[in-house]
Order: structure tokens, then sequence, then C-alpha cells
């Protein structure tokens, strides 16, 4: 019996898919795994019993990823899964940073009460909430992950000519991207020719506040900003003084933060971007299987602190060794294995900066899981029949 703990409202269909074998509840005591989305974990206690945590869904700030690597604890997230609510998002956010939609909506209502005058005052007024259409425009998507390929696709379908800026794109990626998406090798490049910008990056120590004052200045008059991604990617003053200066025509945001409320040019949005139950559904159906093939299986599929490893079973006893990236640390894994008569069937051994994963799948004696976890740079051992 596995003892799944819950931190948030996670959708049955996820967890219905955990079987008859699972408990699963937000009071479960020694939790096996974790399913999350929002709740803060950096001050949770991590108990013994806990050998992985699954976000159900993408961002990961909530969870102290390197203490829970330093334990042993597998973190995994849902890359994807909410990428279809995201891109939808953001098609909206570029039609309404252009056409002055909510501001008429909002001018509309006051025209209540004045009977069949309205028609003539909605023709007299309507001109003040003018904008440009978006065809033909050029939008720069910066991060071509799985939310930005399908907006650089989207927005190509819509006929605008689109740039993308990808230092990672990998091969997958690359291949998912619509032929007349331009992959451009430098920020530069897409501060200088876009007239919309829509960021789909990590936050991290290279993209903090990666808007700024600095790039503003790289970029077209009249530019029109969105972000869907993290609050911390923009430096929230220095678009405000865009805005005021003219530079920035309008700011569109899924972050709605006290210094930008209310403010002309900004559209912020109360994180809508992944609120659709489809995208719940998604992330809570991946987050469970991976938690499932983990703790079943010793599989590691879309994790954020360790490496993705992965095999069929072969032998009579799979071994999931937690360790770190070492020289000759596999080499002495492999010899207290051997040591007990245990013959080795299959292997996988993958690594992730300073942390590695082994699985091994063993037939004939069983090896000793306490002593591989002796060896020096071993962090945790898992034993699987």
């Amino acid at each position: 019996m596995y003892n799944i703990l819950t931190l948030n409202k996670i959708a049955k269909i996820g967890t219905s898919r955990l079987g008859e074998d699972y408990a699963v509840g937000d009071s479960i005591a020694n939790p096996d795994a974790i399913l999350v989305r929002s709740a803060s974990m950096h001050e949770y206690e991590m108990p013994e019993s806990l050998l992985a945590i699954a976000r159900a869904g993408a961002g990961v700030n909530n969870i102290p990823l390197d203490d829970c690597a330093k334990k042993g604890i597998v973190v995994f997230n849902t890359p994807g899964a909410n990428a279809n609510a995201v891109k939808e998002l953001v098609i909206m956010g570029l039609l309404i940073s252009s056409r002055k939609v909510l501001n008429g909506i909002e001018w509309a209502k006051t025209l209540k009460g004045n009977g069949d005058a309205v028609g003539k005052m909605v023709e007299k007024g309507k001109s003040q909430f003018a904008g440009p259409e978006i065809k033909g425009k050029k939008l720069g998507v910066v991060g071509l992950g799985a939310i930005g390929i399908l907006v650089a696709n989207a927005a190509k379908s819509l006929g605008m000519e689109v740039l993308g800026y990808d230092p990672f794109l990998s091969v997958d990626a690359a291949l998912k991207l619509s032929t007349g998406v331009k992959h451009v090798t430098s920020l530069d490049d897409i501060y200088a020719n876009s007239d919309y910008i829509t960021v789909h990056v990590p936050l991290n120590a290279d993209t903090k506040q990666m808007i700024n004052a600095e790039s503003i200045a790289k970029m077209k008059d009249g530019v029109r900003i969105l972000n869907y991604s993290r609050d911390g990617l923009v430096n929230s003053a220095d678009v405000l003084a865009g805005i005021k200066s003219g530079k920035i025509s309008a700011y569109v945001t899924d972050f709605a933060t006290d210094d930008i409320l209310g403010e002309e040019g900004v559209i912020a949005m109360p994180h809508l971007g992944a609120s659709t139950p489809e995208s719940e559904d998604n992330c809570a159906v991946m987050a469970a299987d991976e938690v499932k093939n983990y703790l079943e299986n010793g599989n590691i599929v879309n994790s954020v602190n360790y490496p993705n490893a992965s095999m069929a079973r072969t032998g009579d006893v799979r071994y999931c060794i937690l360790h770190k990236n070492a020289p000759k640390l596999l080499s002495k894994i492999l010899e207290v294995i051997g040591s007990t008569g245990a013959n080795v069937e299959n292997m996988d051994n993958k690594s992730r900066g300073e942390y590695a994963y082994t699985l091994v799948d063993t037939t004939g004696a069983d090896a000793d899981a306490a002593a591989i976890e002796a060896v020096e740079g071993v962090i945790r051992v898992r034993v699987i029949k």
C-alpha cells in the first residue's frame, strides 16, 4: 500500500488512476509521495517516508528542489499538460493588447439608461477604442518550450510574422515548430524587430527581470509585451516607465501585483493561465502517472531535480539508486551489488548536474541495500521486487 498526500485539490480523474493499492487524501500520515499544485512547501518538514513530489503544473518555485535532491526526494512537474490553456490566453492577450476591447466594454456600460440615444452615442464614441490588427505584425516568442511552440504556431496561423528565440531548443521541439517561424539566435533580434513580445521561460538567476530598462530600450517604439510565465521575469517599474514614455503601448500579464493594478496601459489578470477544467485534469493525470511509475517501477520521467531514467523490467529485483554524480562511484555501487553474487541483467545510469540516478535489474542473490547506501556519495536506495 502506498500513501499519497495531497496538499491541494487534485482532480479525481488523476488520483483515480493510482488504483486500489494507494491511500490518497489531504491528511495522510507518512506519505510515500505528495501531489501538490500551488501550496508552498518551503517551510514544510519533509517526512523520512517521502520519496517523491509531483507538481500538477509546470512551475516548481513552491518546492525546495535542492533540499529535496539532497534527501533523495524526486520532484516531478507536468510540462505541456496546461500548454494549450495558456496558449489560448496568450492569443487573447495579443488581441486585447491591440484592440481596446476591455476599455470599450467598460465604457459601453456607462451608457445604460440613455434609451434610444445609445446607438448614436456608441457611433460617436467608438473611435477612442480603435486599435491595430495583429495580422502582418511581428511577434517575438522568447522560449520555445511546450507553450512557446503552441503560441508561435497559432500566431503564424493568424497571419503574424513570428520570430522565436531559445538557446536550448531541442530537436524534438524544433520539429514541432511551424516552418514559417523564424528561429533567431539573439534576444536582441527579438527586441529590435518585434511589434509584440511574449515571454515563456522559467524564472531563474539568468532570466530574473530580463525585461528591464536596458532590454526595453532595445525594443521598437510602441511595443506590446506579454508575460504569462512568471512575475519575476519583468521589472514592473521599468515597464511602467516605458508605458508613460510611450515606448510601450501595452503590458499584458497573468500576474496581478499591487504596483501595476489600475495603471494605464496595463492589463493584469489573476493568474488564469491554467484555470481550465481540461488543464487541471491533464496536470492531475500526468502527475499521478509520474508518481505511480516511480513508486512501482523506479522510472523517472519529467523530474526537475534528478535526471530522467527509465527502462523495462528485466530481472527479479530492481535497485533504484539516487547518488552524487562523482567519478568511480558507479563502479563502487556495482562492486557492492556483484559481491553478493547478484547478476546484473540490465542497467541505466543518468546524471544531471551534481546528481545521478542508476537503475539496476538483477537476478540470483539479493544485494544488500544497506551496503549500497553505505557507499560514500549514495543518497538513497530503493529495492523493488
